[in-house]
């Protein structure tokens, strides 16, 4: 008998690995960057995300979006933006891509620069999740 996993259009695909899997941090980083055409998230219970791309039009209103959030930004000048492909570890371990955020600049200077390289230890500040039409 074949198993075929279907996701919903437009949900992410669920991968639940525990108790037989358990990624520590670094090796769901180094997983990420194996698999950089996949957006991946991972839960505080350790399932890992796999998110479809959006559709032309909801990528159309987070480009716009991402515009309008770099033009406040540099104007601003109070903080840091953030596009989709950018990871997060929140406070429960979950590692998220919100499509934008942005953090206060004396929270993430706070961070040490290995941390601001991988997925930052930090929960933004500001974050959008545009909801696709599907």
């Amino acid at each position: 008998m074949t198993t075929v996993i279907t996701p919903v259009e437009n949900s992410p695909l669920v991968l639940h690995l525990q108790p037989i899997i358990n990624l520590t941090d670094e090796q769901f980083f180094e997983f990420c960057q194996i698999n950089r055409d996949l957006r991946i998230e991972r839960t505080a219970t350790g399932e890992l995300l796999i998110m479809p791309p959006t559709g032309s039009e909801t990528g159309g209103r987070n480009f716009r979006l991402n515009g309008q959030l770099y033009n406040w930004t540099e104007q601003n000048g109070t903080g840091v933006g953030f596009d989709s492909s950018t990871g997060f570890t929140l406070p429960n371990g979950a590692k998220v891509s919100p499509d934008a955020a942005w953090v206060k600049l004396e929270r993430w200077n706070a961070l040490t620069p290995e941390q601001q390289k991988t997925f930052a230890p930090i929960c933004p500040d500001f974050v959008v999740e545009l909801r696709s039409a599907f």
